[in-house]
């Protein structure tokens, strides 16, 4: 076992993808004999049960998947979900814990027969009881004889590996066993300054708990953070309700707009027919002419259309160059306004999204929602409005044509009205069948996106693991099952045309043959124009009963667009703008305060009330299921809340939520970063000038990293910050609150996966920069927080101990001194030391 161990940003990570050969070797050469299995850093969990995530499409062995699952400390956690292992859990695992994910990852890595094993960081996520045993029963008991490369932040285990590989910007500072780096007079006891024994609380195991309902979000309520399942996507049955029509037009432009493009249409297709009127009565005009000048016959022509050549040529011209310009002028008008729609409708669903609940976030997976925007936004922008433009003009020309053909001959009408009902029907036959299908098709569609961006995000452990063939084999099946909804839809459309077709020659036979049983009195222009209109007929009235379909069918694009509209949002209130300067103390009180994440489940905090003082530094604790979470989505009101949380005296219950966030900092235990660059990651709005963020920046001791780099404050950030290792982006975050300086700030385990020099680097810029501020600290690890002015203890959703630290742990029958206790000798020393000399400090000041 080679533990790699060294400060943010040194290049551990890298090493390991260098060895996956997933960074390209730039110097030097490289080898590596043997089988590799990979544990990334940010555990990669997929859509599926348990099993499957740790199996990944392996043959299972029931006696050495048990070993896995026991040397992983996954037991416990399998006793407690509600399936067992067959669990199924949400996109990217949002039904378990940070451990569990993990742990499950680890799990898959070491279920890999392997002859070398990469380990990034996996002990990082664990408390040290869970850690202890995966380090002694995993790592080094159950890959004893394989090589094993473990970074690791957790320098109490150190003495226990083989070799020990000490990165500093990306070089080797030191190599050796535990003995020789301790002789060899490297600052390598600094390293350890922390108890080889620490030990903190047990890990938080989430419980999930099923309950299956047809058509519905599925409940699944932990023991503490609510997790979900994934809600199945519904199918809409029936005819594309008028509503939605109502509403994509609308969408593009008010009612006098759509009237005079309505207009346009209209005008356009009375030119157009007109044109083909006039020059058939020329041509007759003409047949006249030619019949005097040749025979004795005297035909009277009709004085209406009594006109010279001359006169004709440019009426006619005149009618063409009309029907050009009312054809440009109602094409630009007509897409301007679908333009408008689309836009608008994906402005809406943005909007509405962006206002969406946390629940609609964990119940529906990225990719779902990816193909809303994606394929359904795409159809709208492009197939929607051809479509919807073929099928009113070439229904406007069929109208057309059949007033003509009518007009020559009045007694096709009666076959033209048959044909018109038999071709109803086969429209409603194709139409209902079509509908489902093509809904069927955008349902198969979210898989594919799914399984894309998840194998996407899961790409180094999935080539690693070598399971690039199984993937692909699960994408050709997810693909193939849409392919079948795709060729189905293909199908019908194709044998919708055959019918129409058909019907369509029987039709122009008639018309034919009815010219011939009647008498001479039609003029020859006037047959020429009934037989050419009937003739384009054909394709115009079959294309576009084709066309009426593919409408219905894209407009179940917008029915999908729409539905986004009317997902649960967040609650909205009007209240009057707060004062800029609001939070000025940084005071939070919390009176009776109820919190449930369903309306039909039991609150997670009931009767929560507390009050912390202006700066006070509080650190939150409790053992599982306590609601140290379920406070924190209160304060920032992400769910429903009963009871009144006060800052500064003012209710936020009252207040707009964009107000009330952009007042309160967090930095989670899993740093946000997007795509962009620097200046954007820190700065979103360009609201600080470029002193202002590199001085945040130094704060954090990344000022230097950033400036080495060509393009400094608008240096590239990849999706994610993938660019930056996790303890960089993490100061990021760190950096990003101290520029916004908020009086109230929230850490959520802010150090877990970084080094302890970052550590002790993000506590001493947090007690440095916000001296001055409300901290509040979410504590999976006590010793972040014993020197806390005060400790807030929860347990069933309530505030059971709220005080010192230190005068807590004088209360022997407490939680927070059982919690305590539970660190183990060595760390409950060091804690209670730690408390104590707080304790002192503050009363010192309080004297002072």
């Amino acid at each position: 076992v080679v533990a790699v161990i060294g400060p943010v940003g040194s290049g551990k990570s890298s090493l390991l993808q260098l060895i996956l050969k997933e960074l390209p070797l730039r110097k030097g050469s490289l080898k590596v004999d043997g089988r590799v299995s990979y544990a990334s850093q940010e555990p990669w969990i997929f859509t599926g049960s348990v099993r499957q995530n740790i199996l990944f499409n392996k043959t299972y062995h029931k006696f050495r998947y048990k070993h896995v699952v026991n040397k992983c400390s996954l037991i416990r956690d399998f006793t407690l979900l509600a399936n067992g292992d067959k669990t199924v859990v949400g996109d990217r695992g949002v039904s378990l814990s940070g451990g569990q994910r993990a742990r499950i990852n680890l799990a898959r890595a070491i279920y890999e027969e392997a002859d070398i094993y990469l380990l990034d960081d996996p002990l990082s996520a664990v408390d040290t009881h869970v850690g202890k045993d995966l380090f002694d029963k995993c790592i080094n008991g159950y890959l004893k004889g394989k090589t094993v490369l473990l970074v690791t932040h957790q320098l109490q285990f150190l003495k226990d590996v083989d070799s020990i590989i000490i990165l500093e910007n990306g070089t080797v500072k030191a190599q050796g066993t535990f003995d020789e780096l301790q002789e060899s007079g490297l600052d390598f006891a600094k390293l350890l300054k922390r108890d080889d024994e620490k030990e903190e609380e047990t890990e938080e195991l989430a419980r999930p708990a099923f309950i299956n309902r047809s058509n519905s979000i599925m409940s699944v309520i932990s023991t503490e953070n609510q997790d979900f399942a994934t809600r199945t996507e519904e199918i809409t049955k029936g005819t594309v309700s008028l509503d939605i029509y109502k509403s994509y037009i609308s969408a593009g432009a008010n009612w006098f707009f759509i009237i005079c493009v309505i207009g346009l249409f209209l005008a356009t297709q009375l030119s157009s027919s007109f044109g083909d009127v006039f020059i058939s009565k020329w041509v007759t005009a003409e047949e006249g002419r030619l019949t005097n000048a040749t025979t004795s016959q005297t035909r009277e022509p009709d004085d209406f259309w009594s006109f010279s050549t001359e006169t004709y040529v440019y009426t006619y011209s005149g009618i063409t160059v009309a029907t050009v310009v009312l054809t440009l002028t109602r094409s630009m008008s007509y897409f301007t306004a679908c333009m408008r729609s689309s836009v608008n409708l994906h402005d809406n669903m943005f909007n509405s999204i962006i206002r969406g609940t946390m629940r609609f976030f964990n119940t529906n997976p990225s990719g779902r929602i990816l193909n809303r925007f994606a394929k359904d936004m795409g159809a709208i922008d492009e197939l929607l409005p051809t479509a919807m433009l073929d099928y009113v003009q070439l229904s406007l020309m069929v109208l057309g044509i059949i007033g003509i053909i009518s007009s020559v001959n009045p007694w096709l009408l009666i076959p033209t009205v048959v044909i018109g009902v038999i071709f109803y029907f086969i429209r409603k036959l194709y139409l209902t069948i079509s509908r489902s299908v093509k809904r069927l098709e955008g349902i198969t569609r979210s898989p594919v996106f799914g399984h894309l961006n998840a194998t996407l995000q899961g790409l180094t452990t999935i080539r690693s693991i070598r399971a690039e063939s199984t993937l692909i084999e699960e994408f050709d099946n997810l693909q193939d099952l849409h392919s079948v909804a795709w060729f189905l839809f293909i199908s019908t459309s194709r044998a919708f045309a055959y019918w129409l077709d058909l019907i369509c020659v029987i039709y122009i036979c008639l018309v034919t043959f009815s010219f011939l049983i009647m008498d001479d009195s039609i003029s020859g222009g006037n047959v020429g124009l009934a037989i050419t209109q009937s003739l384009g007929l054909v394709g115009i009235f079959q294309w576009t009963i084709r066309q009426s379909a593919e409408m219905e069918n894209q407009m179940t694009a917008v029915e999908r667009v729409l539905e986004y509209n009317k997902i649960e949002h967040e609650r909205t209130v009007k209240s009057e703008k707060l004062p800029e300067s609001w939070p000025e103390k940084g005071e939070v009180k919390f009176v009776d305060v109820y919190l449930n994440y369903f309306l039909e489940d039991p609150p997670v905090l009931k009767h929560l009330s507390f009050h912390i003082k202006p700066l006070e530094k509080v650190g939150i604790v409790g053992r599982t299921g306590a609601g140290k979470s379920s406070l924190i989505n209160a304060l920032f009101q992400l769910t429903n809340t009963e009871g009144q949380i006060l800052i500064d005296g003012i209710d936020i219950g009252k207040m707009k939520l964009h107000d009330l966030r952009a007042k309160i900092s967090i930095i989670p235990q899993e740093p946000v970063l997007f795509s962009g660059n620097m200046r954007k990651n820190l700065d979103p709005f360009d609201e600080y000038s470029d002193e202002a963020l590199w001085k945040a920046l130094e704060d954090v001791e990344l000022k230097s990293a950033i400036a080495e780099l060509n393009l400094g404050l608008n240096s590239v950030v990849t999706e994610g910050g993938s660019n930056y290792s996790v303890g960089q982006r993490q100061l990021i975050c760190l950096a990003r609150a101290i520029l916004r300086n908020n009086k109230v700030l929230i850490l959520d385990e802010a150090t877990a996966n970084v080094d302890p020099q970052t550590d002790a680097l993000i506590q001493k810029t947090i007690r440095k920069q916000f001296s001055q501020c409300t901290v509040l600290t979410i504590a999976h690890r006590l010793n972040t927080v014993m020197d806390s002015d005060k400790i807030l203890v929860m347990d069933a959703g309530t505030a059971v101990q709220f005080d010192h630290p230190y005068t807590l742990l004088q209360n022997k029958k407490g939680i927070f001194y059982g919690m305590v206790l539970q660190t183990g000798p060595a760390m409950t020393e060091t804690l209670t030391k730690v408390a104590k000399e707080s304790y002192e400090r503050t009363l010192t000041n309080e004297s002072n």
